[in-house]
């Protein structure tokens, strides 16, 4: 990837803007640029997500967290309307040194509805911005209160012509409305069939600036006319991207890119592919043009913006990611770029975090506080905490939505390990030990019977004896056919109950003790704890090392260990297709400067995401000595301060946990 440096990225976008006044469009070489990927959240986009809406905290709550109680707080919401389009973003109000009143907007929708570009920055306190800008990017204050950084947007509304109102939880933003006056498309030839083109370019001519978004759709299927024969292609499908902007198109456009109305070809010969146009569709509804286009597979749009004239640019490429290191908040840093692995390159996105840094701290975090059932959204898991970063972390049932592996918060174990895989442990002294866990339970029942306990609410399911405490939830629902359910209440057994059928009768878990269940061939052992009996219970962890940390969380396999990669993907009892997949990757380290990263790694350029073997050694790449794999593929999300850094939210599966990154 071609680094450059903003004053370097400025200098390029003049003499792009110097040639598009020439009559003769032509391509131009590849800008570097930063792309930003959105989800349009208004109930009309056409891969919209829904974020949720938190409790609105007030403004003096707002304040007394940041430790500026003595500003005086107007107002503040997580609600805004955009031209009358509601969406969910964090703002507030208050009024500066000189008087006036300040508009603050969170970063994470100023990105996502309004196509900021956020550039790579030293300082905590002042973001670099583009948008439609001329040589010298803006230069923003921020300021990070309750999860999340805070932008003001006084000045930069007030030149763009904004109207700002806040009412009640609201704050409605008025922009003068935009027009698509013309689309210029060109393409490089790649000079082989597959991919179609090198890379190809889409330059929107507008009248003004206008806030846009991207979001990025499923994959395109082309439809089978009857009677007709198609051939097989070996290529992934193209997949539909689509980019809003806020404005009208010319009604010349709106024609000229409607869908075909032309019958299909009825031949019995076999259809001979074609490639699809790059601009599926352009409409105009409620005042927003919407393109739709169509992507091909290894292939990702960047969006850059420019003035004089304003023009929206859509760069398709298999390299989109841009380079990114940004000092988001004393003691974390964004940074994303691609990483090397001979001659592959893969888009890597992290958070570099300072676990010394006052006032940081790591929390597994969940769905609910009162269950260990159930999934959602990584953002919606991180703000219902107040997370300011997170990432998805252990691995769970897709059907049943249990856990499937190591939970521990505050010496709590939430749910115990399986199958010694990998785990993360780590202490609010910014301490953490990598390697992988076993729990030891032994349950000491009368005549000197030590049983063993296989599992602690968990929920994976194998013949034996399990535990279920009350932190798994006020009842527990047998698993399997026929369990045996001892009812144990202050260390004595208080009563047996069968269990029944799979899924159908919940049993309340004491406040006071613990469910233990028999399963299979551990039905057997109900004789040897009959009600009344006195039983107690030991543990431990191996490694040992674990036993000194109060939060753990665990996934796998183990990567790195000590600088060495220790990848042994069989020992964890993860199958071969799982080591060898190219999967889009979710993981944790340390590094031997003592931080903490959490990372997401897509697909290749061109291609698929790493192997487990590629993981392992992408994150020694970036500074890792420690390295554990976290639950990957749909489940990767990254979150910062309201937003997915690495991915689409509609495209982020709903998870069991993830770990929090919390800033007082």
């Amino acid at each position: 990837m071609i680094k450059m440096s903003n004053r370097r990225i400025r200098k390029h976008h003049s003499a792009i803007g110097k040639k598009a006044k020439q009559r003769l469009f032509r391509f131009v070489a590849p800008i570097i640029v930063a792309i930003t990927i959105l989800s349009l959240s208004a109930t009309q986009a056409p891969s919209a997500q829904k974020f949720p809406i938190n409790t609105k905290p007030t403004a003096d709550e707002l304040f007394a967290q940041s430790g500026t109680s003595s500003v005086t707080a107007l107002a503040s919401g997580n609600q805004i309307t955009l031209n009358g389009r509601t969406l969910s973003g964090a703002w507030l109000q208050q009024r500066g040194t000189d008087g006036q009143v300040k508009t603050h907007l969170s970063d994470g929708a100023f990105r996502q509805f309004i196509g900021v570009d956020f550039l790579s920055s030293n300082s905590a306190v002042r973001q670099p911005v583009e948008w439609f800008s001329s040589n010298q990017p803006l230069v923003l204050a921020t300021r990070l209160l309750k999860g999340y950084r805070y932008l003001d947007i006084t000045n930069f509304a007030q030149t763009a012509g904004w109207q700002l109102q806040a009412n009640g939880n609201i704050l409605a933003i008025a922009i003068p409305q935009a027009q698509v006056k013309a689309i210029r498309q060109s393409q490089q030839p790649s000079g082989v069939s597959n991919p179609p083109f090198q890379s190809a370019r889409i330059v929107l001519d507008l009248d003004r600036p206008a806030p846009w978004q991207l979001s990025q759709g499923l994959p395109i299927t082309i439809p089978v006319v009857p009677g007709t024969a198609t051939r097989q292609s070996t290529t992934p499908p193209n997949r539909e991207w689509v980019v809003i902007i806020e404005g009208t198109a010319d009604p010349a456009l709106i024609q000229q890119y409607a869908p075909p109305t032309s019958l299909p070809n009825l031949s019995p010969q076999p259809a001979q592919p074609t490639p699809d146009p790059l601009i599926r569709q352009l409409e105009v509804v409620n005042n927003r043009t919407i393109i739709s286009l169509s992507v091909p597979f290894g292939m990702t749009p960047q969006i850059i913006t420019l003035s004089d004239p304003n023009r929206l640019v859509i760069d398709l490429r298999a390299d989109a990611l841009v380079q990114r290191n940004i000092n988001w908040a004393e003691g974390l840093r964004w940074r994303q770029q691609f990483v090397n692995l001979g001659t592959e390159r893969f888009p890597v996105v992290w958070l570099d975090i300072n676990p010394r840094q006052a006032g940081l701290t790591l929390r597994p975090i969940g769905t609910q506080s009162n269950t260990q059932t159930g999934t959602a959204p990584l953002i919606q898991m991180a703000q219902q905490s107040s997370a300011v970063a997170a990432i998805n972390a252990g691995y769970f049932n897709r059907n049943n939505t249990l856990p499937l592996g190591a939970i521990r918060r505050d010496g709590q174990w939430l749910s115990g390990p399986i199958l010694n895989r990998g785990a993360i442990a780590w202490n609010d002294s910014g301490q953490f030990y990598l390697g992988r866990l076993t729990l030891q339970e032994t349950l000491n029942a009368p005549n000197n019977q030590r049983l063993p306990i296989l599992f602690l609410n968990s929920g994976y399911v194998q013949s034996g004896i399990a535990r279920y405490t009350p932190t798994w939830g006020n009842s527990y629902t047998p698993l399997t056919d026929n369990e045996i359910l001892v009812v144990v209440q202050k260390d004595r057994v208080t009563n047996q109950l069968p269990g029944g059928k799979a899924g159908e009768t919940a049993v309340p878990i004491p406040q006071d003790g613990y469910l233990l269940t028999l399963r299979a061939n551990a039905t057997n052992t109900a004789s040897q704890l009959p009600i009344g009996a006195t039983v107690s219970i030991t543990s431990s962890t191996n490694s040992a090392d674990f036993n000194r940390y109060p939060h753990i969380m665990g996934a796998g396999p183990l990567l790195v260990q000590n600088n060495q990669i220790v990848l042994d993907a069989q020992s964890e009892k993860f199958s071969n297709a799982f080591s060898t997949q190219k999967a889009i990757r979710s993981g944790i380290c340390t590094t031997a400067s003592g931080s903490l990263m959490i990372a997401a790694v897509h697909n290749r350029a061109g291609g698929l995401g790493p192997t487990l073997a590629e993981h392992a050694q992408l994150m020694k790449n970036i500074g890792c000595v420690n390295a554990l794999n976290l639950d990957g593929g749909s489940s990767t999300s990254l979150y910062l301060g309201g937003q997915l850094l690495d991915r689409s939210p509609n495209t982020a599966a709903r998870v069991h946990n993830g770990i929090g990154i919390f800033l007082k």
